[in-house]
Formats: structure tokens, C-alpha cells, sequence
């Protein structure tokens, strides 16, 4: 299998929400995701943020663009439904802070959400070639190479 020789692939499996199919279809689509300068950019290539609209200088979020890859798009909001739906009594950081966005903005949103937040966070993994390592005491961390 593919994910079994591919460093970066078992590096981005390591986040919550993504399973080997997911792992390389990024890898397969973005590589290094170098043709990307900032992770919003690879979430709106995905179409994963809020369209915007302005109006008397106050801009108005709308919904996602669905724009770009749509097969990526769904494999990362497939994934992150499974961890939404599968939070239960975890208490690490990411399960409260996804508890917290259920509550506040609704299921669906906070699947989007945390498909985006996802999105991200494979882009600076693979962009700046780190590793990803969830924290027990409700933080995460990303460990950057100094070389």
C-alpha cells in the first residue's frame, strides 16, 4: 500500500479525521502544498472558507465557496464528521473546543469547521516537513525541524 512507503502520508495520519484514503489523495494532489503560501489559501483552494461580501465597510461571511477539489473537500468533511460524531466524554483540546463549536453554531458547521481547521494543519505538516503530536494535557503541538 501506498500510506506504508509514504513518510508524509503516515505524518498527516496522525491528525484526527484522516484515514489513509484521505492521506493520499492530498498527497497525491498537493505534494508539499508549496504552491500554497498560507493554509487558508489550501482551505479555499478546497473550498472550504466562507465566501465574503462587503457592505458599507463591513464584510458579511456567507457560506463555503465549494470551490476546488471536491473529492478532497468531502474526504476531509467525512473524516471530520466521524471525530464530531465520535467525541463522547474526551476531554483533550480539540474534543472541547469541537464540543464547544456544536453547541454554539450547530453540527454541520462545526464539521466544516473542523475540516478546514484539518486542512490547515495537513498544509503546515507537509509544508514545513514537521510532525504532528497531540499533547495529553488538552494541547497539541507541531515539532519544527531545526536543521
Amino acid at each position: 500500500m501506498l500510506v506504508s512507503r509514504s513518510h508524509n502520508a503516515k505524518k498527516i495520519m496522525k491528525v484526527a479525521g484522516i484515514a489513509p484514503i484521505t492521506a493520499t489523495a492530498v498527497i497525491a494532489s498537493i505534494g508539499k502544498g508549496e504552491q500554497f503560501d498560507k493554509g487558508r489559501y489550501f482551505a479555499a483552494w478546497l473550498g472550504l472558507v466562507p465566501s465574503q461580501y462587503s457592505t458599507g465597510g463591513k464584510p458579511q461571511l456567507g457560506r463555503i465557496t465549494k470551490r476546488g477539489d471536491k473529492y478532497l473537500r468531502t474526504l476531509l468533511v467525512h473524516g471530520a464528521r466521524a471525530v464530531i460524531a465520535n467525541l463522547g466524554d474526551k476531554t483533550d483540546r480539540l474534543s472541547l473546543w469541537c464540543k464547544g463549536l456544536v453547541e454554539r453554531r450547530g453540527f454541520k458547521r462545526a464539521t466544516v469547521a473542523l475540516a478546514a481547521k484539518n486542512a490547515r494543519i495537513i498544509w503546515s505538516l507537509l509544508r514545513h516537513d514537521t510532525d504532528y503530536e497531540p499533547i495529553k494535557n488538552n494541547s497539541c503541538r507541531i515539532i519544527f525541524k531545526m536543521e
